[in-house]
């Protein structure tokens, strides 16, 4: 997985692409953890992520929670059509929106 960053004030664009699984979740775990101080825009770019596991989607929650706790808004980009079904199927994508 390789993860490139953007940000411009208060906005954190995150562009992620390879896979999401159990081995790299915790790069975009910790990537968000440190720069989520300041950030109550976050954007999450799937447009090059080929694959989400359970791991990587509890990642998405848990930055959804923070992000919506500090009032605070999350949103996903570009979800290929297996994230879309995944994230229909857990009932994430009423928190997750349009993507």
């Amino acid at each position: 997985m390789k993860l490139t960053t953007e940000k411009n004030g208060t906005r954190l664009t995150v562009h992620i692409s390879g896979e999401l699984n159990t081995e790299t979740a915790p790069e975009l775990a910790e990537l968000l953890n440190v720069d989520e101080a300041g950030v109550t825009d976050l954007t999450l770019d799937f447009a090059e992520c080929k694959y989400v596991s359970s791991a990587g989607l509890r990642v998405l929650l848990d930055a959804y929670k923070k992000m919506k706790a500090g009032n605070g808004s999350m949103k996903l980009l570009n979800a290929n059509e297996y994230l879309q079904d995944v994230l229909k199927n857990t009932g994430l994508d009423e928190l997750f929106g349009p993507m």
